[in-house]
């Protein structure tokens, strides 16, 4: 199997849901530097995507509303298919970071760990503030790692 195909550095997040840290992950990346990388996520246990990680990455001109949630190995499989391979795997919440299924192929894997956005409290107010301070660590560590340093 072939990786980085055109030059394009292969990349899956990873989270427990796939309902929002990984989907901005990834959609970030595409993003801040697409043509330098073709970003996917994935979950641990897909849920529906969060309706708070929609909401604060439209305000960056990003739409993740219309993005499905799916299983790491079906990521792996989509690849697979194409004759490819993930060239790093990036979770994304400690829980994705103990259980994360192996993926062939994979030539690095960090783990970055943010809050988890489902799991936010208060007022609509304050949910969406603390998963605007989400999207802004994980938008923080994705242009350290395009620029080449370590969240």
């Amino acid at each position: 199997m072939s990786s980085a195909s055109g030059n394009r550095i292969r990349v899956l997040f990873v989270c427990g849901q796939n309902s929002a840290r990984s989907q901005m992950a990834e959609a970030l990346l595409d993003h801040l530097a697409g043509g330098r990388f073709e970003a996917h996520s994935a979950g641990i246990e897909p849920a529906p995507i969060n309706p708070l990680a929609v909401a604060v990455m439209a305000e960056r001109g990003i739409d993740i509303s219309k993005k499905r949630t799916k299983l790491v190995g079906d990521a792996v499989a989509e690849l697979a298919a194409r004759g490819e391979t993930f060239d790093t795997v990036i979770t994304v919440c400690s829980k994705a970071a103990g259980v994360c299924p192996f993926v062939p192929g994979v030539k690095v894997t960090e783990r970055w760990s943010f809050d988890d956005p489902g799991t936010v409290e208060g007022s609509e107010q304050e949910k969406l503030a603390k998963v605007r301070a989400v999207r802004d660590d994980i938008e923080a560590a994705v242009r350290l790692w395009i620029a080449g340093g370590r969240p």
